[in-house]
């Protein structure tokens, strides 16, 4: 009996459990880490908003402003030159270092960035805390992958489980934050990445719940559903949303060569431009400072004029480039939410003006927009979906959420519009003073997926002209794994494991993803 019991203790299959038990503790530490970031940040700015409207009355109080704001701009220019992947949310940091393209060092990114953000967000500029955030997660689960010795694919899998962590944090959104890293930042379902995210976004967003509580971030309680009889408006919504997402796109995208018109400048102190501006911001409307989760909410008690709805808009689509642009530690993950839901302000208010939409409709407007604008510009609609759903506390919403955001991302998919992240991470990598790139010839594990409908589904690996630079290793098929040779017809659901080296990684990535595209119709 006892030799029985050994046997079956010893063949028990601890390895998925492993990854949980890594990530829930990654989660807890993270959720510690941006908890405190995201708890600072919101006492800062909440002092701040008092201090500027005081400006106009108390001129005493210019000096401890502009000492604060000059703070800001030279501890962020001393940290840039040290470690300039501080710079902007941080999330295509991540997916670089995911995509085997960057080396960070996750202590030197992890402290600077935290103390840079929390001065920059806290100033007022139109910066969210979420990528930030994202970007503390994953040097969380990087430092403790290097604490306890992982190989490259482990470390990996933690860092993508502090990722998510960071963002269940910060928006209390756990499941969406999962989804978020699978889906936007690694591009890959694998079972130990998700499990680990999982978890670590569970223990992180439970630890951020005795901080903040169990209200919804952004809590819109609404009076009335949408009329299904109306569903076509929304569609309408969808499309206006994708294309002004491409517009939010390339401003973004292309701020920085606005400042590089500025010759008497260094790129450490772009800063000053925006710190100069958000002085007289802040003077004159306070309420709409920092990355806009309190506006959000308030939108639908404002009762703002479309004039006003206008020009909030062009403010926040201004401003929130030029702060971006400057390099920052400061994301635009929120941002886009708060210009999403201006939209649907807007929106609703031309309708509700001519009589097609009931005054009870205006907070549904505002959660689609939300949605459909992350959505087209992300192009992660599913991440768009839960992530509202779980930050507005309401389940109601889901079949509207899924038009606008699939009619988005459709907009911005046949314009060629590109995941935000994704195109940022390219331009950060056409800038490799910026970034320190593998040179390292260490080989290493990578997973890539074969899905329903791919060119490699029903192929024998011996038909497929597979990259020069890697090399199958095994097969994941369910719970079983195979070994290849030139025969072994790959299925559907079928995960490979693949070895390259980091340098490679990424190339042989797009290679794949080229082999396995869809057939044209």
């Amino acid at each position: 009996m006892k030799k029985i019991q050994e046997f079956r203790f010893k063949n028990l299959n601890y390895i998925r459990f492993r990854f949980i038990m890594h990530g829930a503790f990654v989660g807890v530490v993270a959720g510690f880490v941006v908890s405190f970031f995201r708890l600072v940040i919101e006492k800062l700015l909440t002092v701040m908003q008092t201090l500027y409207p005081k400006l106009l009355e108390t001129p005493l109080l210019w000096p401890l402003v502009i000492g604060y704001l000059m703070l800001v701009l030279l501890v962020n220019a001393h940290f840039l030159a040290k470690e300039p992947n501080i710079s902007g949310s941080g999330i295509p940091q991540v997916e670089g270092q995911l995509a085997g393209l960057l080396e960070v060092k996750w202590w030197s990114v992890l402290w600077r960035k935290w103390i840079g953000g929390v001065l920059a967000i806290g100033s007022g500029l139109f910066l969210g805390r979420e990528g930030p955030s994202i970007q503390l997660g994953a040097m969380v689960g990087q430092g403790v992958a290097k604490g306890l010795h992982l190989s490259k694919t482990k470390e990996r899998c933690l860092l993508a489980g502090g990722a998510a962590a960071g963002l269940a944090a910060a928006f209390n959104a756990p499941i969406a934050a999962s989804l978020f890293v699978v889906e936007e930042i690694y591009h890959n379902f694998s079972p130990f990445v998700w499990t680990t995210s999982l978890a670590a976004a569970v223990t992180a967003n439970f630890v951020s719940l005795n901080f903040f509580g169990l209200r919804p971030v952004l809590y819109l309680p609404h009076d009335q559903s949408f009329p299904p009889k109306s569903y076509g408006l929304l569609l309408i919504l969808g499309v206006i949303l994708g294309l002004l997402g491409l517009l939010y796109e390339f401003l973004t995208l292309n701020s920085s060569y606005l400042y590089q018109k500025i010759k008497w400048l260094t790129p450490r102190f772009y800063s000053l431009i925006p710190l100069s501006i958000v002085v007289f911001i802040g003077m004159f409307w306070p309420k709409v400072l920092g990355g806009g989760n309190k506006l959000i909410t308030s939108l639908p008690v404002l009762h703002l004029s479309l004039l006003g709805l206008l020009g909030l808009f062009v403010l926040r689509l201004v401003f929130s480039m030029l702060s971006y642009g400057s390099s920052l530690p400061g994301g635009i993950f929120l941002p886009i939410l708060t210009l999403g839901a201006l939209l649907g302000a807007i929106y609703w208010k031309i309708l509700a003006d001519i009589g097609l939409l009931t005054p009870a409709l205006l907070t549904n407007c505002i959660v689609y927009a939300m949605a459909g604008y992350f959505a087209g510009i992300s192009k992660a609609p599913f991440t768009a979906i839960l992530l509202v759903t779980e930050m507005v506390g309401s389940l109601e919403h889901l079949m509207p959420l899924a038009l606008v955001t699939l009619s988005a991302y459709a907009v911005c998919d046949i314009l060629h519009g590109r995941p935000i992240y994704e195109a940022m991470l390219d331009n950060l990598a056409a800038h490799t003073a910026k970034v320190s790139l593998l040179s390292t010839e260490q080989h290493e594990q990578f997973e890539f997926p074969i899905f329903v409908g791919s060119n490699l589904q029903d192929r024998m690996i011996k038909d497929i002209k597979w990259p020069k630079e890697c090399l199958l290793l095994v097969i994941r098929r369910g719970e079983k794994e195979i070994l290849p040779h030139g025969e072994t017809v790959l299925k559907a659901g079928d995960t490979l494991v693949l070895l390259t080296t980091p340098k490679d990684r990424r190339s042989v990535q797009l290679n794949l993803n080229k082999l396995s595209k869809l057939p044209p119709d």
